[in-house]
This record gives structure tokens, sequence and C-alpha cells, in this order.
């Protein structure tokens, strides 16, 4: 089984995310991705997310808290269409989506 997250702009730098993420793999997804971002990424690259469900939402706001928590940030790059859709059903757009990054 492939890496559910993987470094795909070289050491550090950018998060990938997989085409499925799914309440069976959010616990394996979000530990790698914590280990990533605490290693240094900055970005996460939603782009390959096509089969998902609100644990991916679950996901990126404990990503969220925990590099709150941690005094670090994060960007999301391309966030598919239904996940911002997703994210205003459930009320957390506004803490997942800077109004400034592009849809």
């Amino acid at each position: 089984m492939p890496s559910p997250v993987t470094d795909s702009a070289g050491p550090g730098l950018t998060a990938a995310l997989p085409s499925r993420v799914t309440f069976d793999r959010a616990p394996e997804v979000l530990e790698r991705c914590a280990e990533q971002l605490s290693g240094g990424a900055r970005e996460i690259d939603l782009s390959a997310c096509q089969d998902f469900d609100s644990s991916l939402l679950g996901i990126l706001l404990e990503l969220r808290r925990r590099a709150s928590t941690s005094g670090t940030t994060f960007r999301l790059i391309a966030p598919p269409a239904n996940l911002r859709k997703l994210a205003e059903l459930y009320g957390v757009d506004r803490l997942l989506f800077e109004t400034h990054e592009p849809a």
C-alpha cells in the first residue's frame, strides 16, 4: 500500500494527501501528515483528493489545532470544490480556508 502522505516538493516542503481519505484511513493519514508538518512542511497539497468523506475535515481541523498549539502554520493547496462545500455545510470553512486561498 502506498504511503498515505507523500513529500511532493522535496524534503520538508509539501505534504501531499492521497486520492482516497476516508474514515478507515484517517488515523494513518493524520499521523503521517502530522509527521510531515513537524518535519518542516508548510503546505498540504489536496489536489489528488477525490474520494473523501468528512474524515478529511477532521484531519485538517486536527492539523490546524496542532499547528496552532505549536505556533506554526500551513497552507492548503488546491482544495477540491467539494471539500470546500462540505466544510461550508459543517460550518468549518472559515477555520480551514483563508479567504485569499485560491479555490
